[in-house]
């Protein structure tokens, strides 16, 4: 009797060594939760993930499974027993469904005492459909490649194969304060650390009333974007009017852009550190602006120990916007509400600042009482993948 199931490929994690068992664990806890309200049962192996159910919706649960760190490939196979005429008969009749004229049978024998090896396999299905189709064979480039695994259980004939997201299950890398501007770069970029198993936390740094209100509506329905690959997103919002106003009333023409940069550093640091965050992340592509050339992040990086990662730092604009449409955060990005980044944009911004200069100009004024102003009156909500899409374009 055959089943179709779902049979999930990890990819990067079969890297993993003896910490393998813990980065599946974690993969099967985030796709039980994704499909928790579809009526399916699990099955965990040390090679794969096996979903199945009576009549579930499989199509439904290939395009969640597609949304999920930590998955390589996904395919719907049909489960039979291993008994040969059952195998042949299988063979045949999903070759009959296909278009084309020539095939290739791929066999891998899990099972080591399984009496025919993998090439034994190989020829007996092969041979039978010779015989009974129209069908040849072409071992280089067949128009279909019929495969088939044999476990200790049951057979796997693979009907068809979807790719997945990659990297690892989500939570496995620990977490990420990523700052968020609502531009185009930073949701990409954290799309990437989602990907990469980073859970992220959302830092964004407002300054009314020169920032509008739109602008956390703007980033609210990024982040319901983001619920995709991440189902809860935690944003701290922070109250950056009055740190910024001192910054550009005590820094001459040129060092705003750097001193400001500086000072979120500092702020994300900080409250990295209380909330136990061990990494800070950032939508920086190297050179893109004038505060992302390896002076200026030389400088700006001087505040922090904490380790930071850039994801986007090799990549050009046309790589962003392209994975930005792919995600389906673009057209959101580039709503016309400025944030405190461009708000204050002077007309030529130091690209090679000193840090003894900078420094100088920081002792002007007492700014870590307002860094501790900013931090005590963070501002934090939770956007959930069921939360409502604000409309506000």
């Amino acid at each position: 009797m055959s089943s179709l199931q779902i049979m999930i490929h990890f990819g990067e994690l079969s890297t993993k060594g003896k910490n393998r068992r813990i980065f599946i664990d974690t993969l099967a806890g985030n796709i039980r939760h994704r499909v928790s309200k579809l009526l399916v049962k699990m099955r965990v192996t040390h090679d794969h993930i096996f979903l199945y159910g009576d009549d579930f919706p499989h199509e439904d649960i290939i395009a969640i499974l597609q949304d999920i760190s930590g998955i390589h490939a996904i395919s719907l196979v049909e489960k039979v027993s291993t008994d040969t005429e059952t195998l042949i008969a299988t063979a045949n009749a999903i070759i009959n469904q296909q278009k084309g004229q020539t095939f290739k049978i791929i066999c891998h024998r899990k099972d080591k005492a399984y009496p025919l090896n993998s090439d034994q396999l190989n020829r007996l299905l092969a041979d039978k459909i010779l015989k009974s189709t129209s069908w040849k064979v072409d071992i280089h480039h067949p128009d279909f490649a019929l495969k088939v695994t044999i476990d200790r259980d049951a057979a796997y004939f693979i009907r068809q194969t979807y790719p997945g997201l990659g990297g690892y299950p989500l939570g496995t890398m620990g977490r990420t304060l990523h700052m968020m501007s609502g531009g185009i770069d930073s949701p990409v970029a954290a799309y990437l650390l989602i990907r990469r198993g980073l859970t992220v936390e959302m830092l964004h740094f407002a300054a009314p009333p020169y920032t509008q209100a739109a602008v956390i509506d703007k980033l609210k329905d990024l982040l319901k974007t983001l619920t995709r690959y991440q189902k809860s997103i935690k944003l701290h919002i922070v109250p950056f009017t009055e740190l910024q106003l001192a910054i550009y009333q005590h820094a001459p023409e040129g060092y705003p852009i750097t001193i400001m940069r500086r000072m979120m550093y500092r702020i994300a640091s900080s409250y990295a550190s209380r909330h136990k965050i061990k990494v800070l992340s950032t939508g920086e592509s190297l050179g893109q602006v004038a505060s992302q050339t390896i002076e200026s992040l030389n400088v700006i990086n001087a505040v922090t120990e904490i380790p930071l990662i850039r994801p986007l730092a090799t990549f050009d604009k046309l790589n962003i916007i392209e994975i930005a449409r792919r995600i389906g955060t673009y057209t959101t990005s580039i709503a016309p509400y400025d944030d405190c980044c461009t708000i204050f944009t002077p007309k030529n911004p130091k690209t090679k600042p000193r840090l003894r200069e900078v420094e100088a100009i920081e002792r002007l004024w007492d700014y870590q009482t307002q860094i501790e102003e900013c931090l005590a009156n963070i501002e934090t909500i939770t956007i959930n993948d069921d939360a409502p899409i604000n409309h506000y374009l």
